[in-house]
This record gives structure tokens, C-alpha cells and sequence, in this order.
């Protein structure tokens, strides 16, 4: 009787440890965030007004100071983790860190993968262009034949540009890439985010304009996390809704933008 009673206490050795498994694995994000005293944000730290270094090194921008805010209403601190936009999804949903805060655009295809915050940034993709360059692109179908677009990989407006047919795209790790391929005659414009476009132009010391804002395409920018979490879910819009009321999200966006993005176009 002793083999078999040898055998049962394994079976019930590997049946506890499958359970505490399980438990692990099931366990909300917010008990995890909270365990830890840290909230994990990754952003590129290359994508000014958002999120970019100062002379000193820092993190400063718009997304960073939305990230410190939600961190400080979760109760923890935040922890900074820049990593290229072209891989930053990717290592959301492998679990090197809890969030995003970059302007991440709510998406169909992306929902099937991650869930997201509720929106707190409003905008509309827009074209730059050369300052010399007089011709007035509107859409994308302009881009066909000879002219070419340039878009950042991985971003929404790299699925955007790739979705019509025929368009001729280029993409590029980041926006000095693409502006420099812009400027050098390579491409004919660049597709970014309505918000961007003015701080772009201003900074960049580049021969550059605003092209056109283009039609239906409004985007709405949320928190996206792993799938699986209700209560950390739960907690992030909670966060979000206080900033709201409080004024902290309108007082963030004046700071950055001087109009408030926090509210949907036409509010």
C-alpha cells in the first residue's frame, strides 16, 4: 500500500501546485500593481509634445504627466520604460510592462488583443508636407503612381496608409527617419496626429507645413493593458473619470497644447 500511497500524495502534490499556478496566473493586475508599488508605463520617450527627454534627461510631456496622475490615484509610482513604437505592442502583451501611455489609437484589431482605458485623448490624422511644395494632397488615394507617404511602422496611421489600395508607403522607426526623407525629396508627405503636427513644425527647424486634416479620420487614444484584468479595468477608468472632473486631464492639456485634447472634437 505504501507505492500507492506515494502515488496519491504526488497526484495531490502536482494537483495543489497546478492550482497555485492558476491562481498566479489569475490574479488581477491591480493586486499585482499594487503588491509591487509600481505601475510599469512604456512610451517611446522620441515622441514630443507627448513624451520625449529634456536637457536633463527626464521624461516630460503630455503622456508623462498623464501617467504620473493615474499612477498617484492607483496609490503607486510610476516606472518609466521607453522602448521603440515598433516593438512596444508586442511587449505589452508578452508582460514586460503593465500599460502604455503614447497615444495609443483605440482600434477593432487591436481591441481583439488588449483592452483599453476609456479614450482621454481626441484627434484626426494630418498631413505635413514640404514648406515649398504647393500641391494640396486631401487623401490618401493622392498617394498612387508617383508620389509617396511616409508613416511611422507600426502606428495607426502605418495600418491606415496600407489599407488602401495601390497608395505608395514608406515606413520608418520614428518621425526624424521619416521628416528627413520628407525634407530630401524622398517622399511627398508624412501622416501624423493632428496634435503633433504644430509642435513638429515649430521644433523641428525643418522647411515643413501643415498639410490637410484628413476626413474621417478621427481617432480616439486610450490606456491599453492586458486582457483578463476587470478590477485593474475598473481602477483605470475610475482614475481617468476623477482626473476628468477634478480638471487635472484639462489642466495637463493646456499646459501642452494650450486647447483642451482630453474632450471629444466638438465639445
Amino acid at each position: 500500500m505504501r507505492p500507492l500511497t506515494r502515488l496519491v500524495k504526488f497526484f495531490l502534490f502536482v494537483a495543489a501546485l497546478c492550482l497555485t499556478v492558476a491562481a498566479a496566473q489569475a490574479q488581477d493586475l491591480l493586486d499585482t500593481v499594487k503588491s509591487a508599488g509600481v505601475l510599469k508605463v512604456a512610451m517611446e520617450g522620441t515622441y514630443p509634445p507627448f513624451d520625449s527627454r529634456n536637457s536633463d534627461g527626464q521624461l516630460v510631456g503630455f503622456d508623462v504627466d498623464v501617467a504620473k496622475a493615474v499612477a498617484a490615484r492607483l496609490g503607486v509610482k510610476p516606472q518609466f520604460i521607453t522602448t521603440e513604437w515598433s516593438g512596444i505592442l508586442a511587449g505589452l502583451e508578452t508582460g514586460k510592462f503593465d500599460v502604455i501611455v503614447n497615444q495609443v489609437t483605440i482600434t477593432p484589431e487591436r481591441k481583439q488583443a488588449l483592452d483599453f482605458s476609456q479614450p482621454y485623448t481626441f484627434s484626426a490624422a494630418q498631413l505635413i508636407q514640404r514648406a515649398n511644395d504647393k500641391r494640396q494632397f486631401t487623401a490618401l488615394t493622392d498617394f498612387k503612381g508617383d508620389k509617396k507617404i511616409g508613416a511611422t511602422l507600426g502606428t495607426n496611421y502605418d495600418l491606415m496608409v496600407h489599407a488602401v489600395p495601390g497608395i505608395n508607403a514608406n515606413t520608418y522607426p520614428g518621425a526624424p527617419e521619416k521628416l528627413n526623407d520628407l525634407v530630401s525629396g524622398r517622399i511627398d508627405a508624412t501622416i501624423d496626429d493632428r496634435l503633433m503636427v504644430p509642435y513638429i513644425i515649430k521644433t523641428s527647424n525643418m522647411p515643413i507645413r501643415a498639410g490637410a486634416t484628413l476626413k474621417g479620420a478621427n481617432q480616439e487614444m486610450g490606456i491599453p493593458f492586458r486582457k483578463g484584468n476587470p478590477k485593474f479595468a475598473k481602477a483605470l477608468d475610475d482614475a481617468l473619470n476623477a482626473m476628468r472632473q477634478d480638471g487635472t486631464l484639462h489642466k495637463i492639456s493646456m499646459q501642452w497644447f494650450g486647447v483642451d485634447v482630453t474632450q471629444p472634437v466638438g465639445n
